[in-house]
């Protein structure tokens, strides 16, 4: 597709980022339109499709996939559907931009991928974990550099300061049904880990569940099966050990947070103001980084995706490449925990 051609993208599933992120971020760029949606109920469709100045509404997200008034769909449904509506639409020859987390498995992430190799000349996205934009060159720029020598060890922590919520309701994401092997935001940091210092080889796995049921939507109490604490031990790919904690349970707790530890320097990055930090042999304490604003990345999510479409720019963040290997990563950790041993990546 030539520069500046229209676009025509179609909406599956009109959730919070889909309102909030993706039908403004398509209809400010120039050329591009949001031509239709599909929501749970054409009820629900109707009221984003009266927000948003949309003129098509449909009844069934396979409709609107093979309508010819779409060129690319945009998913932001919950995981369990982001397999099937992928590989439909690219069978259809429609661009996909899927939000994450990729899938519900690994199994279906490679379904995805193989999908999308069949079908060179339609672009495959996620949606990228933007937690780290700000940081994520000069992380890589210092990396690079040498000045953290051999990477040894790598800390992360995330965790909500939450005490366990016994009243609480069963959202999706304590639903495995519906979530798969997604865990807390694991996946999202791992991903942004990853961009830095590349994948784990093994890992070491054990969760648990603190509270164990939840009132659904009907009223009705439901087992919950997704874990809300999660500790992991890697090997990394480049040698270091890394030791990863993912907690809704830890009251109090204030330790979220990135640490690389090297042979030569020492980066920490403070998760909750994405302040960064670093130090080496030569001082005696971290020392803030001033990032400038031309080197901290933002949300060009949409942007990215219209640009790989006609031809101006490759899919970076995220690829569906990078989406098997945190999905890979995923599945390995409730495996690990399940069988009580070490799981070697990739899978």
């Amino acid at each position: 597709m030539s520069k500046n051609a229209p676009v025509r993208v179609g909406v599956v599933g009109a959730g919070a980022n889909s309102r909030s992120r993706h039908i403004p971020g398509f209809q400010s760029l120039d050329g591009v339109e949001v031509t239709g949606v599909s929501n749970r109920t054409k009820e629900s469709g109707q009221v984003i499709a009266d927000e948003f100045g949309i003129p098509n509404v449909f009844d069934d997200w396979n409709e609107l996939i093979r309508s010819p008034n779409v060129d690319a769909i945009c998913i932001g449904t919950w995981p369990y559907m982001h397999c099937p509506i992928t590989i439909a639409a690219l069978e259809a020859g429609k661009h996909v931009l899927t939000e994450a987390r990729m899938a519900m498995s690994s199994t279906e992430a490679k379904a995805m991928l193989e999908t999308s190799r069949k079908h060179p000349k339609l672009i495959s996205q996620i949606v990228p974990s933007p937690f780290t934009f700000k940081v994520d060159a000069t992380i890589n720029d210092l990396i690079l550099s040498g000045y953290l020598g051999s990477i040894i060890s790598i800390e992360l922590r995330s965790t909500q300061s939450n005490f366990p919520d016994f009243g609480g309701d069963l959202h999706w994401r304590n639903n495995r049904i519906f979530s798969g092997y997604n865990i807390l935001n694991m996946g999202i940091w791992y991903e942004s880990m990853i961009r830095w210092v590349g994948p784990a080889v093994k890992i070491y796995a054990s969760t648990s569940i603190s509270v164990n049921r939840r009132l659904d939507v009907t009223g009705a109490m439901q087992v919950v099966t997704v874990p809300d604490h999660v500790e992991i031990l890697c090997d990394m790919a480049i040698g270091a050990k890394a030791h990863l904690t993912f907690s809704a349970v830890t009251g109090l707790d204030n330790k979220s947070g990135i640490w690389l530890f090297g042979t030569e320097g020492t980066i920490y990055l403070d998760t909750s103001s994405m302040s960064l930090y670093c130090g080496n042999r030569t001082g005696k304490k971290l020392e803030q980084v001033v990032i400038p604003a031309d080197k901290q990345g933002h949300w060009r999510v949409e942007e990215e995706f219209i640009n790989a479409i006609r031809g101006e720019e490759q899919v970076k963040l995220t690829t569906f490449e990078a989406g098997l290997a945190y999905m890979e990563f995923s599945e390995a950790v409730s495996r690990s925990s399940e069988r009580g041993m070490p799981i070697s990546l990739p899978l």
